[in-house]
């Protein structure tokens, strides 16, 4: 039983990481109707700026690990932000009103575009974070012991998911975007900027792939497979919905149990089958609900 409860914990960790990174697939969606393939690089290039952040403080600084850390982790939030506002304005905001394959692909494009550059500034070999979390374990239940990290992971998921939850629901801007989504044509003759919705959304999805990123960097290290994540989410964002936000919190959580409950139980016998069981249970799923869990169904009318 305390196997179990340790791989359910560890998926929780998990799926609550692959629930934020698919919340930036969900934001994007919701407002541009496109799916972005360059969120595994943000979530990649958040990890590097932020390990960045943390060397050059300490060499520069006599400040204490922990609050280089937080002040690391805020700074990253804000330069991802402007990067993700410099991309729209760089590459989507010209593909405004083209078709979406256009714009797919040139996710595509710039997800080996911002490869590129992460590969030229910090190269290819695995780097790791200084030691800013205890190895001491959190004792749950009085005997089961869980990581510092797992429990931060598991607060910044939530915290996020909880403020984007909210602003797409009372917030005006997410309002906005959720209209845009629905018809940008509609919504521009109610006085809605797309440009600026664009741009949020892109400002956005960059910030919760930081997030996402630099969780993932405390626990396995930094390197170019970080990007494979963006991939690996995808599982998430159709299970749950493409254009819900809870579909993706539940849909992270399911994908992340899931792959942990295989990995401890089936792998030692069936190797392997821990990467393939999310594709497995998204394949029946989606045979009895094409649009994912929580996804808007779209009925055409001719």
């Amino acid at each position: 039983m305390e196997f179990f409860i340790q791989l359910l914990i560890t998926g929780i960790v998990l799926g609550s990481v692959y629930a934020l990174v698919a919340l930036g697939f969900v934001l994007i969606y919701k407002s541009t109707s496109v799916i972005n393939f360059a969120q595994g690089e943000l979530l990649m290039l958040g990890a590097y700026i932020c390990l960045q952040f943390v060397i050059e403080l300490q060499a520069h600084t006599g400040l204490g690990l922990y609050t280089i850390f937080w002040i690391s982790f805020f700074a990253t939030l804000i330069v991802c932000g402007i990067i993700g506002l410099l991309i729209e304005r760089a590459f989507l905001r010209k593909m405004i009103g083209e078709p979406i394959i256009s714009i797919i692909m040139l996710t595509i494009g710039l997800s080996s575009f911002l490869r590129g550059i992460i590969q030229f500034f910090w190269g290819t070999q695995t780097k790791v974070f200084p030691q800013i979390f205890s190895q001491k374990p959190i004792m749950l239940f009085g005997k089961i012991p869980v990581s510092e990290i797992y429990l931060y992971a598991i607060a910044f998921s939530a915290i996020f998911l909880g403020i984007f939850t909210l602003f797409f629901k009372y917030n005006r801007s997410g309002i906005a975007m959720r209209a845009t989504a629905d018809d940008q044509q509609a919504a521009m003759s109610m006085g809605i900027s797309i440009k600026r919705i664009f741009a949020l959304a892109w400002c956005i999805a960059a910030i919760v792939a930081a997030v996402g990123g630099i969780v993932i960097g405390n626990i396995n290290g930094i390197n170019v497979s970080l990007s494979f994540y963006g991939l690996k989410v995808f599982p998430v964002v159709i299970l749950g919905g493409l254009d819900s936000i809870g579909g993706a919190i539940v849909g992270g959580l399911i994908i992340g149990i899931l792959e942990n409950l295989c990995g401890g139980y089936l792998d030692p016998h069936m190797p392997g089958i821990k990467e393939v069981a999310p594709f497995i249970v998204l394949v029946l799923i989606l045979m009895i609900k094409p649009y994912g869990l929580f996804g808007t169904e779209e009925i055409e009318k001719v």
